[in-house]
């Protein structure tokens, strides 16, 4: 039997969308999602929590105009609504709110427009929005600190999660998190479970920072309710609208039930990834569609299977994208972008003397600026992918605009940047020919410690404190790092003396910590650290330059300096200053933004035998102060310089 046709009914209060599989409720006028209605549940959403708090976007934003207003978070309230389009095969509804001078101050200085579309046959809706910043005078400044689309589940009913294959289990309650029955840790969002609902939670740490994921990965999460057997999913089936490129980390899903779509977030990165808007700049910006997917089984069949349906179904959405229903003409269709494809090879001729295919590193377009400077990258668009075994690369629907084109390789150090913008226009398909990335490169490798992957996760994750566990961690090393409280741990390795690396005789796997964090002394206060890496040398070059090669895969409110054979020597060889904002490992990641340092050191520094670099961590007002190596190497110097 053919599904039956998408119904819209609109009353004083609520507006309903009904496929005769699903039906959505929102508020009228101000687009709140009050309701879902799916299998035998009358309501998929929270019916405990008030209608504005079910499923809704949100702000958190901060003036610019001297006002003081900062971190305020809003809920997006529309006060006007417009039906796009009604008709049997689909339904597009409009929620917006206009500003202007008169709201200043009150709410976020934007012009919104939230969409939600139900098609005929469809197990789910989707939802965009249109965010505007008028160019005029009158348009007040400010930053965006957060935007996102949020549900709040019936608790009840879904205890079980699933952010990734390693990641999906069975849930504590939010109830475990109140006073009595769980204990705050280092920060609020970490609670220690002494005395949950189900006694199997007893013991463990909870913190939604565990569950977060990067862009490139994050595609598909969501909740299972075992009775009914219903799944709750939100699809991403593109990264173009989300800020600081593939390696971005963000929420998701979390204790609350909570299913979030996060599209402009600082977490794992700082204030860099907050866009500033000065009054009057113009900006426009589609954040979505995202789908939400709800899914059930058959008969028998276990729920916990709902999963891999959700992950086929994120497939599905992925070969629609982009998707040819959505009205507005901000969100251009397929035959309104263009695709860009090329060859990236890589030539460094102290590793290859020929040029060598970039197997799986990461391409891009995104808005013009330096090498590197993507991943800072919070206002516009960008468009990624991955190269083939030959280095062949295809980007495809682009929107049009005028881009630089990025590259990282995994293996190697740095950034590329193809100094030819590259101008898109609807249709366009662009050779760009065969790309050759040159890496930071002066001389031969003499030593090296750790892989050059923008990640700490290959140095040493020690076991965590079997008072604050994750259970679902315990056995799975690759999420290690992601257990609560191992910066605690490095005191406990060295509680007097630091970190010492031998060349050649330590393994970076099990002798260089994940993070170089302060040492907490007896008083409670904390110490930087200095970390020593000792090698041998033979015949030095007195007048040359070597050349020390450092890449953090993350900083905190650090600083690292660096010394030669002489740790008291009153001034670092080289410093990198006050550095970072990422926080990244309190909240469990394995690293922030990305940091290439190139130490000039002089042959005449250098002792025939043994030689020793200092690195000093300096800042020590809170234990979160710190750095994450992702890479490090002494090159000799080049055999063509003149000496």
């Amino acid at each position: 039997m053919a599904p039956i046709g998408v119904q819209l009914q609109i009353d004083d209060h609520h507006v309903m969308i009904d496929n005769g599989i699903l039906q959505v409720t929102l508020s009228n006028p101000e687009g709140i999602v009050t309701g879902v209605r799916y299998n035998s549940l009358d309501n998929v959403l929270e019916v405990l929590d008030n209608e504005n708090q079910r499923g809704y976007w949100d702000v958190v934003w901060s003036a610019l105009d001297g006002s003081g207003k900062t971190g305020i978070f809003e809920v997006i309230r529309a006060t006007s609504f417009n039906v796009i389009v009604e008709s049997e095969e689909l339904v597009e509804v409009s929620f917006s709110r206009p500003w202007d001078p008169s709201l200043k101050g009150k709410f976020v200085p934007l012009n919104i427009d939230k969409r939600f579309i139900l098609l005929r046959g469809c197990s789910g809706f989707y939802t965009y929005a249109i965010y505007e910043h008028l160019g005029s005078r009158e348009s007040q400044a400010f930053s965006l600190g957060e935007t996102r689309v949020a549900f709040k589940l019936r608790k009840d009913k879904f205890q079980y999660m699933a952010v990734d294959d390693d990641r999906r289990r069975y849930m504590p309650l939010p109830d475990d998190r109140l006073p009595g029955r769980g204990q705050p840790l280092a920060y609020p969002e970490a609670v220690l479970l002494v005395n949950p609902v189900e006694d199997a939670f007893k013991g463990e740490v909870d913190d939604k920072y565990q569950y977060t994921c990067e862009n490139r990965n994050l595609m598909v999460h969501g909740w299972i309710s075992n009775d009914p057997a219903v799944g709750f999913w939100q699809i991403t089936p593109s990264d173009e609208f989300r800020t600081g490129g593939p390696l971005k980390q963000n929420l998701c899903s979390h204790v609350g039930p909570t299913c979030l779509a996060v599209f402009v977030g600082a977490h794992y990165a700082g204030d860099d990834l907050i866009p500033k808007f000065g009054q009057g700049e113009p900006w426009k910006k589609v954040f979505g569609p995202v789908f939400i997917y709800l899914n059930t089984v058959a008969g028998e069949e276990d729920p916990l299977t709902l999963w891999d349906d959700a992950k086929r179904q994120m497939m599905v959405e992925v070969s629609s994208w982009p998707y040819s229903f959505p009205s507005s003409e901000d969100f251009p269709k397929s035959n309104q972008r263009g695709n860009v494809n090329g060859k990236l090879l890589i030539h460094d001729r102290f590793v290859h003397d020929h040029d060598m295919p970039t197997n799986g590193a990461y391409v891009g377009l995104a808005t013009p600026g330096e090498a590197g400077s993507w991943q800072r990258e919070c206002k516009d668009y960008q468009f990624w992918t991955e190269t083939c075994e030959n280095g062949d690369f295809s980007i495809k629907n682009i929107r049009t605009g005028t881009y630089n084109l990025y590259a990282w390789v995994p293996g190697f150090l740095g950034d590329y940047r193809n100094e030819v913008a590259i101008t898109i226009t609807p249709g366009c398909n662009i050779n760009v020919g065969t790309l050759i990335y040159e890496p930071p490169r002066n001389g031969p490798t003499l030593w090296e410690i750790g892989i050059p992957d923008r990640s700490a996760a290959e140095f040493y994750v020690p076991d965590p404190n079997p008072q604050y566990v994750n259970k679902l961690f315990l056995d799975q090393p690759k999420n290690k790092f992601r257990q609560y409280g191992l910066w605690e741990r490095y005191g406990e390795l060295y509680p007097q003396e630091d970190l010492v690396f031998t060349v050649g005789e330590s393994d970076y796997s099990k002798d260089w910590f994940y993070a170089q964090v302060p040492r907490k002394k007896e008083d409670k206060s904390y110490e930087g650290t200095t970390w020593q890496i000792k090698f041998k040398l033979e015949n030095i070059q007195r007048s040359a330059t070597y050349i020390l090669r450092i890449a953090l895969a993350g900083a905190s409110l650090a600083e690292l300096q660096v010394r030669v054979n002489d740790r008291n020597k009153p001034r670092p060889l080289f410093t990198t200053g006050l550095i970072g904002r990422d926080n990244a490992i309190p909240r469990h990641g394995i690293h922030g933004l990305y940091w290439l340092y190139s130490v000039d050191v002089l042959g005449s520094l250098l002792l025939e035998g043994d030689n020793t670099f200092y690195l000093t961590q300096t800042r020590s007002q809170s234990p979160f102060q710190a750095i994450m190596y992702d890479y490090i190497r002494l090159e000799g110097p080049n055999p063509k310089a003149k000496i």
